[in-house]
């Protein structure tokens, strides 16, 4: 959601003749203030055309975020999970904590690790 508000932010900045009809928002919600409207739409990479194409370049993206990460963090395995929550990834951080670029909201439950985690 931060970096959708940054984008659109962005956007409205860069645009000063040409402003779009509408900006269309794969979800559920959006909350920030534009001087032009938009529009969420559930499942929208899956109704919209241009949805899907912003989809795939995002993925694309960030997967090769994800390859460079793992150049630096090799210990996450992050050009194969792509930094999802998979039961490897969750033992590296188990193992080695989280690294400077996990988000700081990367949560994980006792009961999502493979190791036995004692408690005093």
């Amino acid at each position: 959601m931060k970096a959708m508000t940054l984008a659109t932010r962005q956007l409205e900045e860069s645009l000063t003749e040409r402003k779009p009809e509408i900006l269309l928002i794969d979800g559920n919600y959006f909350r920030t203030e534009l001087s032009y409207p938009f529009r969420t739409i559930i499942d929208g990479d899956a109704i919209s055309p241009s949805i899907a194409a912003a989809s795939i370049l995002a993925k694309v993206t960030r997967d090769q975020i994800m390859r460079d990460m793992d150049e630096v963090y090799p210990q996450y395995n992050f050009k194969q999970n792509k930094g999802y929550a998979t039961l490897e990834h969750r033992d590296a951080i188990a193992a080695h904590g989280l690294c400077f670029e996990h988000r700081k909201s990367f949560k994980l439950k006792a009961e999502y690790l493979t190791i036995e985690i004692e408690f005093d």
